[in-house]
């Protein structure tokens, strides 16, 4: 009698910056895995995104209890680690890739679930393209995932969702504390959010503005070069009509050269130009130019972190393209990414699509302009439109003495097959 095929396992990892709810991915893809013990084995995870790959430093989920993996979906960060590393072209750099294929090999992985943007969908995409060549084929879907909410097809991503609420709100519970002090002290506040090339999170603040005098009066986009001259215009008039003014600003604004107002001069792990806060840069021109008072915030971390305050769609909808990429695998389909369809606005409905990573890697979607006021400084009723059920509804963690309570982990590792070290480069 012919021996059955062992079954294979399945590799996840999570890649680049961290949300309130790439967990919740990770949730929808180890619970289903569990429910189709029949055809996926073993799900591994990256320690660290894919320098677990190729390091192989695996993590063995089918340590952690029921009860562990559910509690995912509400716990915020990377619960297995994440890593800011872009694996380079085949071209330039093969033997990473040829590393990944001999650890998936090794242990006998068929399925590879990459949670991440968009460099994150290019690589799984090479890894799918190469892993056929090398004669042992790997399934490779990616997870989409990124609070800048710049992949293309996808009506929207996981992540952004619970980002926009937390913007939206706390420029508007900030401008509470600015109108209440201007007569006498601030009357300026800036507000920094994440946001290099597009402008998703920042307009996100402009929700929080339902009717005319609502902060923020100033939102300040990648999409539109920044004008010094109509922008303190800008500020004066609404200082002197409002009492204050309330701007949101994308880390990502440029001057008519092209350049960052943040410009640090400095390159992060993927060869992107590192800012250096341009909260204070604004705060400071106002300061000079008008010599109004002011405060600034960066909301850096917070606000991709912010678990407490999670869209409850954006949590549906991580859980669902968690859920989609191993149906998708299960299926037979390969180098595809799940994604969000938008079927109406009122009442919200959506539903799961997929797109082929051909199409997705390396692709960036940025604010069409009819999002944006046509004087450059608020988002449309049609952006509005498209950003309100996105923030829609709450999901809040288990709550004890006062403070949420998170899961954490044992991830305990699995044993290597390997002979010596791969070495980053």
């Amino acid at each position: 009698m012919a021996r059955k095929a062992a079954k294979k396992n399945a590799f996840y990892a999570q890649s680049g910056g961290v949300t309130a709810v790439i967990n919740a991915s990770a949730c929808g893809v180890i619970e289903t895995a569990r429910r189709h013990k029949d055809r996926i084995g073993k799900v591994y995870a990256g320690r660290n995104g894919i320098i677990g790959a190729l390091t192989e430093d695996l993590i063995d989920t089918g340590r952690e209890s029921a009860a562990a993996i559910a509690a995912l979906r509400h716990t915020p960060g990377g619960a297995f680690g994440s890593a800011r590393y872009k694996l380079k072209g085949l071209d330039e750099n093969r033997a990473e890739y040829e590393r990944l294929i001999e650890v998936f090999e090794a242990h006998n992985i068929g399925y590879f679930f990459y949670n991440g943007g968009n460099d994150s969908q290019d690589t799984a995409y090479k890894v799918s393209q190469l892993s056929e060549k090398m004669g042992y084929p790997i399934t490779c879907i990616g997870v989409p995932k990124t609070v800048d909410n710049d992949l293309p097809i996808t009506d929207n991503c996981p992540g952004f969702g619970s980002v926009a609420k937390y913007v939206a709100v706390s420029i508007r519970e900030a401008a509470f504390d600015v109108a209440s002090m201007a007569k006498t002290s601030t009357k300026i506040f800036v507000m920094e959010v994440m946001g290099r090339h597009a402008g998703w999170i920042a307009a996100a603040g402009g929700l929080a503005a339902e009717k005319a005098g609502d902060a923020p009066h100033v939102i300040l986009f990648p999409e539109v070069v920044f004008d010094q001259e109509k922008f303190l215009k800008r500020v004066d008039q609404a200082v002197k009509k409002y009492g204050y003014c309330a701007i949101v600003v994308s880390e990502g604004v440029r001057n008519a050269a092209g350049r960052f107002l943040a410009e640090a001069g400095t390159k992060d792990a993927f060869g992107h130009t590192q800012l250096g806060g341009v909260a204070p840069v604004i705060a400071q021109l106002i300061k000079d130019s008008l010599g109004y008072k002011y405060h600034w915030a960066v909301a850096d971390y917070l606000q991709r972190s912010a678990r407490h305050i999670a869209s409850k769609t954006d949590v549906e909808q991580a859980y669902a393209v968690g859920k989609a990429a191993v149906q998708l695998a299960l299926k037979g389909q390969n180098a595809v990414m799940p994604t969000i369809v938008r079927k109406s606005d009122k009442p919200y409905r959506w539903g799961i699509g997929v797109a082929p990573l051909a199409d997705v890697a390396n692709v960036e979607k940025k604010m069409p302009r009819e999002f944006i006021a046509r004087d450059g400084f608020g988002i449309t009723e049609k952006c509005r439109r498209y950003l309100q059920p996105l923030v829609r509804g709450e999901d809040y963690p288990p709550y004890r003495n006062g403070l949420p309570q998170y899961a954490t982990l044992k991830n305990t590792p699995v044993p290597r097959r390997l002979k010596g070290r791969f070495v980053l480069k």
